[in-house]
């Protein structure tokens, strides 16, 4: 399992429109082959910037998977004109952990 790593830097004064927005694009991305889970965050100190995490089975399953479907350009519609700069997305695999 990876997990997809974005900062959302979305404009200011936008910040409900891209939350109700986000609400309808989660759908969107939840209905992909591989995808396991998603968590939206603000930011406390600057809120206009939103931390997301998307868990994939695999690198691919987002790369080419949802990337290269049809489901990406609805996925675009609803959210990229949010975005100001785009956001850089990497990918991260589990090196260690700690349960509660």
């Amino acid at each position: 399992m990876i997990t997809e790593h974005a900062l959302l830097p979305v404009i200011s004064g936008q910040e409900d429109d891209f939350e109700a927005a986000f609400d309808h694009a989660r759908s969107v991305i939840a209905s992909m082959p591989g995808f396991v889970s998603l968590s939206l965050s603000r930011s406390i100190e600057t809120p206009g910037t939103y931390l997301l995490l998307v868990q994939w089975d695999s690198l691919e399953d987002h790369t080419v998977g949802f990337r290269g479907s049809p489901q990406y350009q609805q996925w675009r519609q609803l959210l990229h004109r949010f975005y100001k700069p785009f956001p850089l997305v990497e990918h991260f695999e589990l090196v260690n952990s700690a349960p509660r």
